[in-house]
Parts: C-alpha cells; sequence; structure tokens
C-alpha cells in the first residue's frame, strides 16, 4: 500500500475534514478525495461518514486507524535502517513515558553513545497505553514506562524505586495557603492514595500533568507538591524546596518492557545500559 494514502487517512481523521487535511498535507482537495476513495476501494470498506460539518470515521475507519499509524512507522523504521551510518550495525525503536526522559533515558542516551556508538537510536514519547501496543506490534523493540499493565507475551522487570514526596518552597516545610499547591498528575494508583491522604487538596486550583513542568512552575513563583525524590533532592539540598513534614511518600517504580518473542541485536546491551544508569 502507499504510505501516502496512509497519511492521507490519518490527516483526515485528525483534522475532520478533507479541507484542512488538504492544508495540512499541501495537496489539494481533489487529491485527498481520490486518495481516500483508492484505499477505500483496496480496502474494500468505506472509511468517512461525509456530512456538512465534516468527515467522520466509520467502525471500519476506527479499526484501521491503528494499522495506518502502524504502516506509517514500519516504513520510517526501515527508511531509517536503510541509511545507518557505516559505524552502526543495528538500529533499535525505543520509547518511554515523558516524564522518565529527564534524567533516566537522557542519561542512558549518553551512556549508549560512550559504550556503544555502533547502536543506531530512535527514541519516541508516547503514552503508557501506546507504548505497550507498540511494543506488542514490534514497532517498538524496548518502552521505559511506570506502573505497565500486565502483559502474557511481554517481559516487564523493574529499573528503579521511586519515591514521590511533598516537598515545598516554603521554609519550615509549610504548604501555605491550598491554592498554592500544585497537583501533579502521577497516574491512577498516584492519584488513589494521595485523594484518601489529602481530601482536602484534590481539588487544586492548579493541576499539571507533567512532573518536571510542575516543578520549574513552583520554583519559579513558590508553592508545594508531590515530587520524585531523586530530582528533588538538589533543590532539597541547596534550600530551594524543603519536606513537608509528616506526609506520605508514595512508591513510584519505573519498568522497562519488551516482547519475549523478539530480541533483535544489540537490544540486551541497551537495556543492560538502563540498568547501569538507574
Amino acid at each position: 500500500m502507499d504510505t501516502e494514502l496512509a497519511r492521507t487517512f490519518l490527516a483526515v481523521l485528525d483534522t475532520g475534514t478533507f479541507i484542512r487535511a488538504a492544508e495540512r498535507l499541501n495537496v489539494s482537495q481533489t487529491t485527498v478525495t481520490a486518495r481516500i476513495k483508492t484505499l477505500e476501494r483496496l480496502l474494500g470498506s468505506q472509511l468517512f461518514e461525509r456530512g456538512r460539518h465534516g468527515a467522520s470515521p466509520t467502525p471500519e475507519g476506527q479499526r484501521f486507524q491503528p494499522h495506518a499509524s502502524a504502516l506509517l512507522q514500519v516504513w520510517e523504521r526501515a527508511r531509517h535502517h536503510v541509511h545507518l551510518a557505516p559505524e552502526q550495525r543495528c538500529l533499535l525503536a525505543v520509547g518511554g513515558e515523558q516524564s522518565l526522559w529527564s534524567p533516566l533515558l537522557l542519561d542512558w542516551l549518553v551512556w549508549m553513545r560512550r559504550h556503544h556508538p555502533d547502536i543506531g537510536l530512535r527514541t519516541h514519547v508516547e503514552e503508557p497505553a501506546s507504548l505497550l501496543g507498540k511494543v506488542e506490534r514490534g514497532l517498538l523493540d524496548f518502552a521505559v514506562m511506570y506502573s505497565p499493565l500486565y502483559h502474557p507475551e511481554l517481559v516487564t522487570e523493574q529499573l528503579q524505586e521511586e519515591r514521590l514526596i511533598m516537598v515545598t518552597t516554603e521554609p519550615g516545610g509549610l504548604i501555605g495557603a491550598p491554592d498554592r499547591y500544585v497537583y501533579v498528575d502521577w497516574g491512577d494508583d498516584f492519584s488513589r492514595r494521595h485523594d484518601q491522604a489529602f481530601p482536602s487538596l484534590r481539588r487544586s486550583n492548579v493541576f499539571v500533568g507533567l512532573g518536571p513542568l510542575a516543578l520549574n512552575y513552583i520554583l519559579t513563583v513558590g508553592g508545594a507538591g508531590y515530587f520524585r525524590e531523586r530530582v528533588a533532592r538538589p533543590y532539597l539540598d541547596t534550600g530551594r524546596l524543603h519536606r513537608v513534614p509528616q506526609t506520605p511518600e508514595f512508591p513510584y517504580p519505573s519498568y522497562v518492557v519488551w516482547s519475549q518473542a523478539r530480541q533483535p541485536e544489540g537490544m540486551m546491551r541497551a537495556i543492560a545500559g538502563l540498568k547501569a544508569v538507574a
């Protein structure tokens, strides 16, 4: 299948109209229409319902979406593999949750360049469910994440035992006014434990979905919140942050996940590097 057909399908799905998809792809609306019709003919199914308010996917279109994404990713991986640098023997596709890139995966990238420059790397930032799905389908060789769901065909190993602690910019370890508390989204398990411990802090004025962003926020304007101890430690040591006394700590381990059926060249060396820097 022509990858442009899959790319056009995803553009229509994302923008909701053939017109905006044409603008995104820098082609005419007629071209977009022709590509979608060709794709529908190849699949033998209608992929979109056209109406006055745009194009919405049919059930068949919804089922085709992950396959279209996978097709483009496989193509990109093949293209990078063909163009590997002469000194590189193999290529690994690696994914991780956004909050794990600093510092864990960044340290790992540096470690890989120093110890295994012969391994090419393609890195991706994804949501946990997407990471697991791509490892299962072979689009990623392995992924690093928090709290992966059990899957019988995937191997899961713990990398590090992280803890979430409450810190504040207020001297003496005071939270300050409730509106100074920042609620950081550390996942469902944290939310459940946190809300049981602090029911009055569930409705924080500031809700942030990314830990590093929330940390920079309170360091700039002041406040309190839960953060990874390893990341907060330098600021605790210099006095920019303070532990809030008599508050619970919450476990937050990270894991590496890969498929039992696939162990491409270089993968176990790369995972050994993760364990070395964790």
